[in-house]
């Protein structure tokens, strides 16, 4: 007796197509394209993030040295003030109260 394997192939298929919607072309219609690229857009998510850590903290960094920057001082003294005088603010919270504090 044969076996026919419909039903599995075609839910690992839909399931495939499913995360592959929004994709351009043939990627969201075919199923060989379509599970390439899930593959790397997976690959891509799993990198950016991390990346957007790295993003942010950059982002807010440069914050507080325009801030510092307003104070005539710089940014490495600023925080080499901050950490002899034991505050304990990450540079989030800094660059959010910089943000208010300069508008």
């Amino acid at each position: 007796m044969r076996v026919k394997r419909g039903f599995a192939t075609r839910h690992r298929r839909k399931r495939v197509l499913k995360a592959a919607k929004g994709f351009v072309g043939g990627r969201h219609r075919l199923i060989r394209p379509a599970r390439i690229v899930l593959m790397k857009s997976l690959m891509y998510a799993y990198r950016d993030r991390r990346v957007r850590k790295r993003v942010f903290r950059q982002l807010w960094n440069v914050r507080v040295s325009v801030a510092a920057k307003e104070l005539n001082t710089s940014y490495s003294k600023l925080m080499g003030g901050l950490h002899k005088k034991n505050v304990a603010l990450n540079r989030k919270m800094l660059s959010e109260i910089v943000q208010f504090a300069l508008q």
